[in-house]
């Protein structure tokens, strides 16, 4: 099948696609006499197999290292899940520094009413305050 039709059936755009030849996950198509890439159905499974890891918010490279485990199907599988726990403690942090954010932001809100101006805002000012203590002084000599 033709790039469109991979691009169709897959729900990727074209040039994700070509991005996951560029980047290994998905070998080089053959090429028809007009030089068309032409997909093979492993092709596709291949394809919806990385698009269901991008859904899990898996990286390139914790793709990459679980399809290189898969093409070995009689190894063991204590690669996957280290990259499965890998990527389970990345989801930890990054949800620690959402809740964080969320604390900071929530705080930020609660310092101005909507019926305040501009001049007044607590939240522009909070802003102005948190640059202010990060830029050196400026004198206007």
């Amino acid at each position: 099948m033709k790039i469109g039709q991979l691009a169709d059936k897959t729900g990727l755009s074209i040039q994700t696609i070509r991005f996951y030849e560029r980047k290994a996950l998905l070998s080089a198509p053959e090429r028809t006499q007009s030089n068309y890439r032409s997909y093979s159905e492993e092709a596709l499974k291949q394809l919806l197999f990385i698009k269901q890891c991008r859904a899990l918010d898996m990286t390139i490279e914790e793709i990459s290292l679980v399809l290189e485990t898969r093409a070995n199907p009689e190894s063991s599988c204590e690669s996957v899940n280290a990259t499965i726990d890998k990527h389970i403690d990345d989801i930890e942090h990054r949800i620690s520094e959402l809740n964080a954010l969320q604390k900071t932001l929530q705080s930020m809100r609660a310092a101005c009413d909507d019926d305040k101006k501009i001049k007044e805002c607590g939240v522009l000012h909070q802003l102005d305050s948190i640059v202010d203590s990060h830029c050196p002084t400026i004198r206007n000599d």
